[in-house]
């Protein structure tokens, strides 16, 4: 299938569009951006490598969605608006039927959020994706990781650990009824970014993280970044993860429930694509608007301490002993979350 087919004719055929906000759409050496006065670029880049961030199985609908939705991710962490991204893609074949579903699941959600393809570049070898994705915000309203501050309250957004369930079951440590399994795959093969509910953080957050490889880790940015600590609340992490998984690890391989279980995946589970945020208790109120405005729940789990370090503490406010690893490009194994 695809036999005779070139790098352009690819690249018309799956990925040319009509032009919008470039100047000069797909297929020059460069693409033009420009924003709109008094705001500024926001840009990060993702790469997904087969058998290292996605399934060899996985719907390449599914992998187009969440190649740019982790980009997207970032954009939410930032307070940006999606403006435009690149694809760099790899390929070790010319597959249509594959090129079609990704295609269409990457460019769906593109369309959703107004954000459009500009350019890039396609090569034969191993199946890599690396997205790169521009936004902007109003100069200065950028939610940064360096802004934390004693005395902040520390929140999440949506629901935790679902992404880590799928994994564990598709890897086959864990034992899912067909259903919740499901459920669980779609949050980790198609993440939603929470661009909204960034936006409406501006001015109210004071940092800002996604949650793309475990809580506890990607928190740890802002207090490194801010110079402080923090201390969470393991009683209030434990209803971060759908209540619906409660169900599913009673039955999983026929074991009772595991609290523990429940926590390495809402603690450490990774490939949430949630927001980790910081803001004033003065802004208690100003947060739920947000919340309500963006559509999204949010969770308030600890305190910013000037003390560093991350400590966890119980339901009587004692220690927790355990620790959580989140997942590490480097050391971690393949097929993890990315």
């Amino acid at each position: 299938m695809g036999e005779g087919m070139g790098e352009f004719e690819l690249i018309a055929r799956y990925f040319t569009r009509p032009v919008r906000r470039a100047a000069l759409g797909v297929g020059d050496d460069c693409a033009l951006l420009l924003p709109a006065a008094g705001m500024q670029l926001a840009v990060s880049s993702d790469m997904l490598v087969a058998g290292r961030h996605f399934f060899a199985d996985v719907a390449p609908h599914r992998l187009g969605h969440k190649a740019l939705a982790v980009n997207l991710s970032d954009l939410a962490a930032c307070g940006a608006r999606p403006l435009a991204f690149t694809l760099a893609l790899a390929l070790p074949r010319i597959d249509e039927p594959w090129l079609e579903g990704f295609a269409r699941g990457l460019l769906a959600l593109a369309d959703a959020h107004g954000c459009e393809l500009v350019g890039g570049d396609t090569t034969q070898g191993p199946l890599n994706i690396c997205i790169t994705v521009f936004g902007e915000v109003p100069a200065g309203q950028a939610l940064l990781r360096s802004n934390a501050r004693p005395g902040d309250d520390i929140y999440v957004s949506g629901n935790l650990g679902d992404a880590r369930l799928a994994l564990l079951a598709l890897q086959g440590q864990l034992a899912l009824p067909a259903e919740r399994l499901e459920r669980a795959r779609q949050r980790l093969e198609q993440p939603a970014p929470r661009l909204a509910l960034g936006q409406a953080l501006r001015g109210i957050a004071s940092s800002a993280v996604d949650i793309s490889d475990g809580l506890l880790g990607d928190l740890g940015h802002i207090l490194q970044a801010s110079g402080v600590g923090a201390r969470i609340d393991t009683r209030s992490t434990m209803g971060l993860i759908a209540e619906s998984a409660y169900e599913t690890c009673a039955t999983c391989a026929g074991s009772p429930l595991d609290p523990e279980l429940i926590q390495q995946c809402t603690l450490a589970g990774g490939d949430d694509y949630e927001l980790a945020f910081t803001a004033a208790p003065a802004l208690r109120a100003a947060v739920a608007a947000a919340a309500q405005a963006s559509a999204t729940p949010v969770t308030r789990i600890g305190l910013v301490q000037a003390r560093p370090g991350l400590r966890l503490v119980d339901a009587q406010g004692q220690p927790v002993r355990q620790r959580y690893a989140s997942f590490d490009h480097f050391a971690s194994p393949a097929s993890a979350p990315s």
